[in-house]
């Protein structure tokens, strides 16, 4: 069975993570979305807050669950029996930044590899930085989150 994880913070969940999941779906057999908790760092929105989101964005399919984890994210594929990790690139800064992290990832696990898929082009703007900044300033962010969450 072919089990990918695409870890993030999911800070909201954005149209392009949704796009991404959906788009690799052909591609394995099961999809963990992993929101990656850093117990030093406090997000913005709850963390059981955005598993709920992400459960309802995906209620439809069942080969797509939703976890959260501490600690490293080989670690966390280990634990899934996963051997793929899903990463969206947006930019060539992103290419850079993601190549960097997939190849330590690939020297503490040579099992487990990264697979890239670039964003759509209609969502390379949008990230959950740059929505919770509108958020935050009372602006609408409906455009750039999954059309089954309100926030």
């Amino acid at each position: 069975m072919k089990i990918a994880v695409f870890p993030g913070s999911f800070d909201p969940i954005t149209r392009g993570h949704e796009s991404i999941v959906r788009r690799a779906l052909p591609l394995f057999d099961k999809i963990i979305v992993a929101i990656g908790v850093n117990a030093d760092k406090s997000g913005y929105f709850p963390v059981e807050k955005r598993l709920e989101w992400i459960k309802q964005v995906f209620s439809d399919l069942p080969q797509v669950s939703v976890e959260s984890y501490n600690g490293l994210t080989v670690d966390f594929c280990r634990k899934a029996n996963a051997s793929y990790i899903i990463r969206g690139l947006r930019t060539s800064a992103d290419f850079e930044f993601e190549r960097s992290v997939a190849q330590v990832n690939l020297k503490l696990d040579e099992a487990i590899e990264t697979v890239f898929l670039l964003t759509l082009p209609e969502y390379v703007m949008v990230t959950s930085s740059i929505v919770r900044e509108v958020h935050k300033h009372g602006g609408s962010i409906d455009q750039f989150i999954p059309e089954v969450i309100s926030i």
